[in-house]
């Protein structure tokens, strides 16, 4: 199957995971092998610098799993950057690396703050980042993130955490008619089938945190979350059968006895 591309760089699965609200290390780490993932979210602000060893959550990290510092709990474009500046002194994803941008517009709804996040994304380009915004399924922000020069775009599918899954399917498709970097459907995943649903419109990746941390059994969840991101980019590429109101018979009758 064809790797998925972001910035130059390529990866074998087009699931990315994150590392919030899992119990504990050891859970993570199992989980995060499970879902076949090479890139991991890190929230930057949340990261404890002054951990070693097994106390620090980056021990817990599989070695071949790149970083994807992101900009979690920051509501400004100032607080975005300033946060992707530090990752980069930190090297958390090498010298100029993936950054997933995050701007929230309030606490309660977590949803992008569509101004604050074009603006963070145009002076994280001019620095050299290849930037990963997470925003709103509105096509004409998701194509000025573009013009900004993001390397992809990560529409929500519901708000962060909600388990709906995906909410506006036709936002989703008008998206993916215009862009011409990857998209990658970021929030609202609550289950196996809503990767499969996302990935069958032909997004080009998905990102899962909260729906395999939070699982009752979240190694479980997160093979689960693997093989319905992979059958449904292998359905996108093999193409469905058109909707019809009828039924026609899956066998012709043509040279059945007794018909005419």
């Amino acid at each position: 199957m064809e790797k998925l591309v972001l910035g130059g760089r390529e990866f074998g699965s087009r699931l990315v995971v994150g590392t919030g609200k899992y119990k504990d290390f050891a859970t993570m780490q199992q989980a995060l092998l499970a879902s076949g993932a090479e890139l991991v979210t890190v929230a930057v602000r949340r990261l404890d610098l002054q951990a070693r060893g097994e106390a620090s959550l980056l021990h817990w990290i599989p070695k071949h799993m790149a970083l994807l510092p992101n900009t979690a709990g920051c509501y400004t474009a100032d607080d975005a950057v300033r946060t992707c500046r530090l990752a980069r002194e930190l090297q958390l994803g090498g010298e100029n690396p993936l950054v997933k941008l995050e701007v929230l517009s309030d606490p309660k709804t977590l949803l992008p703050d569509a101004e604050e996040t074009l603006k963070a994304a145009r002076q994280l380009v001019s620095e050299g980042f290849l930037v990963l915004p997470y925003t709103n399924d509105d096509p004409v922000t998701a194509r000025k993130l573009e013009e900004a020069g993001c390397v992809a775009v990560m529409p929500l599918g519901a708000p962060i955490g909600s388990g709906l899954g995906l909410r506006n399917p036709y936002a989703l498709q008008m998206i993916l008619e215009q862009a011409k970097v990857p998209v990658i459907v970021d929030a609202g995943v609550g289950t196996a089938s809503d990767c499969a649903i996302c990935m069958e419109l032909g997004v080009a990746g998905l990102l899962v945190n909260t729906a395999i941390s939070g699982a009752a059994d979240p190694v479980a969840m997160a093979q689960a979350m693997k093989l319905a991101t992979e059958a449904g980019r292998l359905a996108f590429r093999a193409g469905r059968i058109p909707r019809k109101l009828y039924g026609s018979a899956s066998s012709p009758l043509s040279g059945v006895i007794g018909a005419a």
